[in-house]
């Protein structure tokens, strides 16, 4: 489906919601934008703030390549003013749904719109994928579709357009100066161990990003388990160029890297676990990795301290998550 369906679609689910009367006529309460993955509710948040209230429907630790949708989901796809959605097949399984609802309700499919922006563009797909949809991966690609986002929702808030255009622009800030301070980190790693090895193919937008030669055990969708053939490719390819780090991802079984690592021993090849970083869902509330910015700040310093990079603190601009990472180098996380 396209990335946005169009301002006429909108208006005619305005005027049955009574979204974007005159203040006279003003809702009771904000409308709802309804979120497919974290990233997308947190980015909508930062836009939207007190003018929106945003449902996210895949929480922490939830794997959008195999979200099934309840009644309850349905009804709240049924209830929103507006859906944000990632696109390029993210959403696998809710492609009938969203086509549906779609079809009634306004819709935005983020990752598309914000490929169209340009001069960032997408990556072609393997495994099924005619696109790589983890654009989020790289933070110059996902800030994008920021003015698209940006524009949707002044359509249902257009009392609060102002206050959202001038958090569109902040946003853009921090994700710009996000996109460097990655750059800067990833650059600091020693050339031969610049290898980010995952358990699937979530990170190619961010290895293409910054200059991180990335492998995945698997392919783009966790749909199907990792093969021993994968699992012993993988082992060959730590052997061969002496990998001194694999990462575990948070919406996937963990026993896959551990087979690595042990096959990795086997051929006597010793790699650890670099710790735990996040491919398609955000952290817990009241971490580092709960917002956008933090999952990537919290995977950057993750990936730069296991393959033998130096950190440095975050631009000013990120002052808000600066804490949050001080307090993971205090504790060791």
């Amino acid at each position: 489906m396209g990335f946005q369906r169009g301002r006429a679609v909108w208006l005619a689910a305005a005027m049955m919601l009574g979204i974007g009367a005159g203040p006279g006529l003003s809702m009771a309460a904000p409308p709802m934008v309804l979120a497919t993955t974290g990233m997308i509710g947190d980015t909508v948040a930062s836009l939207g703030g007190e003018c929106i209230d945003v449902e996210v429907l895949m929480g922490p630790g939830v794997d959008p390549h195999l979200f099934q949708a309840s009644a309850s989901d349905v009804r709240a796809f049924q209830q929103a003013a507006l859906i944000v959605f990632n696109g390029y097949g993210l959403e696998g399984q809710l492609d009938n749904v969203l086509t549906r609802v779609g079809e009634r309700r306004p819709t935005l499919a983020l990752a598309e719109a914000a490929s169209a922006e340009g001069p960032r563009e997408p990556m072609r797909g393997t495994g099924g994928y005619s696109v790589d949809p983890h654009l989020w991966m790289d933070a110059a690609l996902w800030a994008q579709g920021v003015t698209p986002l940006a524009g949707m929702l002044t359509d249902i808030a257009p009392g609060c357009a102002a206050a959202i255009n001038d958090r569109a622009d902040t946003l853009n800030r921090r994700l710009r100066a996000l996109d460097q301070w990655i750059q800067a980190r990833i650059a600091s790693i020693p050339e031969p161990q610049r290898v980010l090895l995952t358990a699937h193919d979530a990170f190619r937008y961010y290895g293409r990003a910054y200059d991180i030669d990335v492998q995945g055990i698997q392919g783009i969708s966790t749909s199907a388990e990792a093969s021993v053939a994968d699992i012993q490719d993988t082992a060959a390819l730590i052997a061969e160029r002496g990998i001194p780090a694999i990462f575990v991802e948070t919406t996937i079984n963990p026993r896959t890297v551990q087979a690595v690592v042990e096959a990795a021993r086997e051929r006597s090849a010793e790699v650890s676990i670099g710790g735990s970083i996040h491919g398609d869902a955000l952290g817990e509330p009241g971490t580092l990795a709960d917002s956008l910015i933090g999952m990537l700040i919290h995977n950057t310093a993750e990936i730069t301290r296991a393959l033998g990079g130096t950190m440095a603190p975050l631009p000013a601009v990120l002052a808000p998550w600066q804490e949050s990472l001080d307090a993971r180098r205090v504790s060791g996380g």
